[in-house]
């Protein structure tokens, strides 16, 4: 099959391969279905973003792209590519500009029907808890210098050492919400007055805190290990490092271009500038990193205490009756040192995840001792109108992917067109109608992020698990939103 001049090779049902022809150092390889493939990319260029990362010095196996494929910066967002530390590199178009962007899943005692009456007021309490918005400020003091560099340091043990988080809380974060090797001197003075006053903060964009019910559980053993049960009500947050993160990136991707040059890469998109993982632009680059991934686990952190008050005062109920407790969070905008096995040899390489989530199988060190016996929770967030998934990771994700899936539905439109389709609707007064109450700082963001900009997330999923890469356990449908 030919797409936008691109050879489009079927391996299986929903995987297909571009094959390594001019300077691509290994093939590409897209998990997604024929019918999502003719929906999508008609104008679409990320594929073409796919073949480029194959460009890489130090690729190893595949460019790979999830089904939530879509034009990024540099990367397709989706994609996912490992490099060895030899002669391997890191790209931050590979991370994009919201350093650990990433979801957490939050559980509670709480039945459907206990709510449906206080649904109205725990959104507004919600939305009076968590600030939103562009230039929100945090519901915490703005941050001196000094904790903010702590916060750098420390990610979500920041948050526990001031009593916003518990031991359970860091124990089911990835990495413990913190990357030990990150390094704040090196995070420059503008990225720091951004963010000093952004923790607790949710932001704009696509990124919300949402009140979900659970609707159906498709894999009762693996529900009951994390803690889920029908009807219940469940809390999703997803946002990342805010100001912070995007100065970072920008900061660094003047510091990664000049590398570029220096050490003489020659790739088809400057986007993909990119430094040796060894050369001291590429550890810079990543210690900044690392960094700005533990400003956002602190700050999801921060959000999830401010929920979780705003759900008792609601409901006038202790925190124990609540049972607000997290499950797990993920990132899925970074960068990480991990062993994986390449032509039956453990290798470090450097993962980069861009718009992809981490998906370790059963028996992984990796993941909290509870989750062992099952495999490590993945959280795929749809869209505010329909629904969103959570999924176990499996041993043919390490095998094929790199332990990576997909990360949401992907955007189905721009978020000019989508501001064009909702021209004259009443999507506030729509979604009511569906039974789900909003509250967003501005009507703009609710029309760019309206269900249909976004691709039905059913479809993504469904190919994930018909490739064995992850496995459905539970859809989880929105009741209250809130956005920036």
């Amino acid at each position: 099959m030919m797409i936008n001049e691109i050879e489009l090779n079927r391996i299986r049902e929903n995987l297909w391969e571009i094959p390594a022809t001019g300077n691509m150092r290994v093939p590409g390889r897209i998990y997604i279905s024929e019918n999502m493939i003719h929906k999508n990319f008609k104008t679409d260029d990320a594929l073409k973003q796919v073949v480029n990362v194959a460009h890489l010095p130090g690729i190893e196996k595949y460019s790979l792209a999830m089904p939530d494929i879509h034009w990024g910066y540099g990367f397709p967002i989706g994609g996912v590519a490992a490099t060895n530390l030899e002669e391997g590199v890191i790209s931050p178009g590979g991370v994009g500009y919201d350093i650990n962007c990433g979801v957490r899943l939050v559980v509670t005692n709480l039945e459907e029907s206990a709510v449906k009456k206080r649904i109205d007021h725990l959104v507004s309490k919600l939305f009076e808890k968590v600030p939103t918005g562009v230039g929100s400020k945090g519901a915490i003091k703005k941050l001196s210098k000094k904790d903010l560099l702590k916060v750098l340091e420390k990610g979500s043990a920041w948050a526990a050492e001031h009593d916003m988080a518990t031991q359970s809380d860091i124990e089911y974060t990835e990495e413990s919400g913190t990357l030990k090797n990150a390094n704040p001197d090196i995070v420059s003075e503008r990225a720091l007055e951004r963010g000093a006053n952004q923790a607790g903060t949710l932001g704009s964009g696509n990124h919300f805190l949402e009140v979900d019910v659970v609707e159906e559980i498709y894999d009762d053993k693996v529900a009951e290990v994390f803690g889920l049960f029908k009807d219940q009500v469940v809390v999703l947050i997803h946002t990342g490092s805010r100001g912070l993160g995007y100065q970072v990136c920008e900061d660094y991707l003047k510091v990664i271009l000049d590398a570029s040059n220096k050490y003489g890469f020659n790739l088809p998109d400057k986007q993909l500038a990119c430094a040796p993982i060894k050369s001291s632009e590429g550890q810079d680059y990543l210690a900044a990193m690392q960094a700005a991934a533990n400003f956002a686990w602190n700050n999801r952190q921060v959000i999830m205490h401010l929920a979780k008050k705003a759900f008792t005062e609601t409901f006038n109920m202790s925190e124990f009756e609540l049972g607000f407790k997290l499950v797990y969070d993920v990132c899925h905008n970074i960068a990480k040192i991990e062993k994986h096995k390449i032509d039956n040899e453990e290798k470090k390489v450097c993962v980069h995840r861009k718009g992809a989530t981490r998906a370790f199988p059963p028996g992984s060190d990796l993941i909290p001792a509870k989750y062992r016996s099952v495999g490590q929770p993945v959280l795929i967030p749809g869209d505010m109108g329909r629904y969103s998934y959570i999924a176990v990771g499996t041993e043919k994700a390490m095998e094929e992917t790199f332990g990576s899936s997909c990360h949401g539905a992907g955007r189905n439109l721009s978020r000019r067109k989508a501001l064009k389709d909702a021209k004259g609707r009443d999507l506030i007064k729509e979604l009511n109608e569906k039974g789900i109450v909003i509250k967003a700082r501005g009507y703009r963001t609710i029309a760019e992020e309206m269900p249909s900009a976004y691709k039905d997330v059913s479809d993504v999923v469904d190919v994930m698990h018909n490739e064995g890469i992850t496995r459905k356990v539970a859809k989880i449908r929105p009741i209250g939103v809130i956005k920036g």
